[in-house]
């Protein structure tokens, strides 16, 4: 079996050997046998490592049926330098920006996102912050430096992907308000009511001239619609 997840990657003082951070599962009783990290086939500047134990987690009667951290180690060929680390094809560490010896894990968006900004990819950002379902629209957004509201749309049905088809003439929707930090665009509330109220009771210092003028998100567009305060349905 493989970790849930891999949350930390930090280097020893010689910088020859990686520890890892990984969730497994937990019980009464032992749940995890022979944790190790091993290298797999390298790539150029990337360092390739996969973990594995073993456990009866599988089987519901075991007891293994929570969770808890367990560290594994891997020893490199040499210092790691600047190469990043890939665990388990898909998570993703990387030296650059990274106050060693940790090293910096990356998010959905890469080890480089793109700057909050006025830009189709921070806008992106916004999106995977509140769980936006797959194949999402942006109907439309303003944004004023720190500041962004964000409608967007999805098509339902059956069967609905980026293509339109039978059954996915309808459409949800959703408006987020959004500040601006460091992490990129941080979300404030969730607003179909239309106007400033659900917002500034949030954070009075959002911009009136943002959200004076906006329409109430359409009763069948919306389907939280009225009830303002309603988390986006994900996808």
């Amino acid at each position: 079996m493989e970790p849930s997840a891999v949350t930390g990657a930090r280097l020893t003082d010689d910088r020859r050997t990686l520890i890892l951070d990984a969730q497994v599962p937990s019980g009464e009783h032992p749940c995890v046998r022979d944790l190790k990290a091993v290298l797999t086939d390298p790539v150029q500047d990337t360092v390739r490592v996969q973990i594995t134990f073993s456990s009866p987690s599988s089987d519901r009667r075991s007891g293994c049926t929570g969770e808890s951290m367990a560290t594994a180690r891997v020893q490199l060929s040499g210092p790691l330098g600047h190469r990043d680390v890939i665990v388990d094809h898909d998570v993703h560490f990387t030296t650059d920006g990274a106050k060693q010896p940790a090293l910096r894990l990356c998010g959905q968006l890469g080890c480089s996102p793109p700057a909050t900004g006025c830009t189709p990819a921070s806008y992106d950002q916004a999106l995977i912050a509140v769980g936006a379902p797959a194949h999402t629209y942006r109907d439309s957004q303003e944004c004023e430096g720190k500041w962004l509201v964000l409608d967007f749309s999805w098509r339902t049905g059956p069967a609905c992907s980026d293509a339109a088809g039978a059954g996915c003439s309808s459409r949800l929707g959703d408006r987020w308000f959004f500040r601006a930090e460091s992490s990129g665009w941080v979300p404030i509330v969730e607003g179909a009511a239309g106007g400033c109220r659900e917002v500034q009771r949030k954070e009075v210092t959002f911009p009136t001239s943002m959200c004076d003028s906006l329409a109430p998100l359409s009763p069948s567009l919306h389907p939280s619609y009225p009830p303002p305060s309603a988390s986006p349905t994900p996808g």
